[in-house]
């Protein structure tokens, strides 16, 4: 027996890849918390402890196109923060990936931004509750295009910044991720299989801050599309 619902199916969520005439559809959004030694410091946390992680919906992702975007200031907060982040898109999917093997796994790359509620986050994290509603909100995700992995050289070394109305606020280097993506890659498929379209998020260096209404933020890896997002 077919049963219809009084709803139509949702639009798959897919993001642009640059340089080719595809899109890639996203099954799910993972994120690292606190992977670059100095974020975690500023942050009150020192040490390689083990990686930890937190999700997004898919449709909090933001698709940011060549001539910028924007996304609204969130509700429920007076701290919105900004977080630059190298954002990994899997192409091949697997359990208890071999670190050896994880590259493999990798479709391309991206320049993302975790926005962050921190006054939500940390009240949550001080009562030990999830931190869904600081993480996990509407256009918490922008995103720039994906660049394929063969386009991309020598990815874990690249540098990574982002600036707030041309003004510096966070720079480093991939190089100083504390779990690198290999790493990253074979700690999350051993607590989910990992699918084609997932994507993650690697986590941010330091220098992590508020951004306000009619900011416009600069993100950048270096060999990918950067992205320039306001704040509205």
């Amino acid at each position: 027996m077919t049963v219809s619902t009084p709803w139509p199916a949702g639009p798959a969520v897919c993001l642009p890849v640059h340089g080719i005439d595809q899109q890639f559809p996203v099954h799910r959004v993972y994120c690292v918390g606190r992977n670059y030694a100095a974020h975690a410091q500023e942050m009150g946390y020192t040490g390689r402890e083990p990686p930890f992680f937190f999700l997004k919906p898919n449709d909090a992702l933001v698709p940011i196109a060549a001539q910028g975007g924007s996304i609204p200031y969130p509700s429920l907060t007076q701290d919105l923060h900004h977080e630059v982040e190298l954002v990994v898109a899997i192409g091949t999917g697997g359990h208890d990936i071999d670190p050896k093997d994880a590259m493999a796994h990798v479709y391309g790359y991206a320049v993302g931004l975790d926005m962050t509620r921190r006054d939500l986050q940390m009240a949550m994290r001080k009562q030990g509750r999830p931190w869904d509603i600081g993480k996990a909100f509407d256009a918490s995700a922008p995103i720039g295009p994906i660049t394929p992995a063969a386009h991309v050289a020598n990815i874990e070394q690249a540098a990574i910044s982002l600036h707030v109305n041309d003004a510096p606020r966070q720079a480093s280097t991939v190089a100083h991720l504390i779990w690198n993506i290999a790493e990253t890659i074979a700690h999350l498929s051993n607590a989910w299989t990992l699918q084609p379209g997932d994507l993650i998020f690697t986590g941010t260096p330091e220098g992590v801050g508020a951004v306000q209404r009619g900011d416009r933020m600069h993100a950048h890896v270096q060999g990918l599309q950067p992205i320039t997002v306001s704040v509205r």
